[in-house]
């Protein structure tokens, strides 16, 4: 079994689609590990985002971030990496598969309804950010 991060994004749950996406999630074999309700602060959205620092993107990111509640949940399952990423779709939700999370739910640009962990390095720093005693 391996673990990765999932974060429902505020565009998200400000859409009351949190419920919609955790189903979807759950249908595809995941296992809710641990989950939580977060607003972050700017330092927060900035520590974790860190990688993009410099990146066209990273100021509106950033912004977006914490611009209301998300929510980071630890999932679990075979594969569990590449499984979400597959469920997700592209970061473009206008590129992203037909039924995938970001083409279901998915607004365009930095609204695009989730994050999820692209490798398991990525995986363990970011459960371990949200989880810290969990991990």
């Amino acid at each position: 079994m391996q673990k990765t991060l999932l974060i429902i994004k505020p565009d998200s749950v400000s859409a009351k689609n949190s419920g919609k996406i955790i189903d979807f999630i759950e249908n595809e074999g995941f296992t809710i590990k641990s989950m939580k309700l977060k607003t972050l602060s700017s330092d927060e959205a900035g520590e974790f985002y860190a990688e993009h620092m410099g990146k066209h993107f990273y100021d509106n990111l950033k912004e977006f971030m914490t611009s209301g509640p998300c929510i980071p949940i630890i999932l679990e399952r075979d594969e569990a990496i590449l499984h979400l990423r597959e469920v997700i779709g592209a970061t473009d939700p206008a590129k992203a598969a037909q039924g995938t999370i970001r083409n279901l739910y998915g607004e365009g640009g930095t609204r695009n309804a989730v994050h999820g962990s692209d490798s398991p390095e990525s995986a363990q720093r970011e459960c371990s950010f949200f989880f810290p005693n969990e991990v």
